[in-house]
């Protein structure tokens, strides 16, 4: 693959065969950053599960704690009361059947999370095969299917995350945008590594991170010693 000037010039910076503690990640990761947009900071961690067995799902969110640094918008099904409560709490759009038929008809996706109560899991459910390979289906363990709407509004406008293993054992999720300061970029790694660390699954045996990397949209990625979470 050849790669572009910006991103050759800042590779000669970053030590393929370094393992770097989390701050110096942080750190290179920085100032490797050479786009003219504010990329974003992303991990890719390998996990020791096996994707393929249901109690070995390594699946959750977390707010971090200096946000993502990206305006998120908030799709929330609801009915009833809930729907002014939906629209107090700041959701970017509330509905029911005609937001599925929105979806549906027009192949709607201006929105960045969904949100349900559960008595709506119903008419949601008949979008799970455009909304879940887009990783927008709603889901309890993520904290998106709930009555409490305003806390999950809040939560996600805050800066909370989900993180999710994909099929070949890796989760991949951001941390935040290069213009945040080493500072804040440090703690939301930690908080994220400190979740997915807490959400090992029992049935999980041997080496449980096998390998963790961060880089930014369009720079080079760096090894990071994981011992040091």
């Amino acid at each position: 693959m050849k790669h572009g000037k910006k991103y050759v010039d800042s590779a000669k910076v970053i030590d393929s065969a370094k393992f770097y503690d989390p701050e110096e990640a942080v750190a290179a990761v920085k100032d490797s950053s050479k786009a003219k947009f504010d990329e974003t900071i992303e991990i890719s961690c390998r996990l020791g599960v096996d994707p393929r067995h249901a109690d070995q799902q390594v699946r959750g969110a977390v707010v971090l704690p200096n946000g993502t640094g990206k305006k998120i918008r908030v799709l929330v099904f609801a009915k009833g009361d809930k729907v002014k409560e939906a629209e107090a709490a700041g959701a970017d759009y509330v509905g029911a059947e005609d937001m599925v038929q929105k979806i549906q008809s027009e192949n709607w996706f201006d929105f960045d999370v969904c949100v349900a109560t559960p008595d709506m899991m119903g008419v949601v459910g008949r979008l799970g095969r455009v909304l879940g390979p887009k990783g927008l289906m709603p889901n309890p363990k993520s904290g998106t299917v709930t009555m409490d709407v305003t806390k999950a509004i809040h939560e996600i406008k805050a800066g909370k995350v989900e993180y999710r293993l994909d099929k070949t054992a890796i989760i991949h999720c951001p941390i935040g945008k290069a213009s945040f300061t080493a500072e804040q970029l440090s703690e939301n790694f930690r908080a994220l590594m400190e979740a997915i660390i807490k959400a090992k699954p029992a049935s999980a045996k041997g080496i449980y991170i096998r390998s963790l990397f961060l880089s930014s949209t369009m720079g080079p990625s760096v090894k990071v010693n994981a011992l040091k979470f």
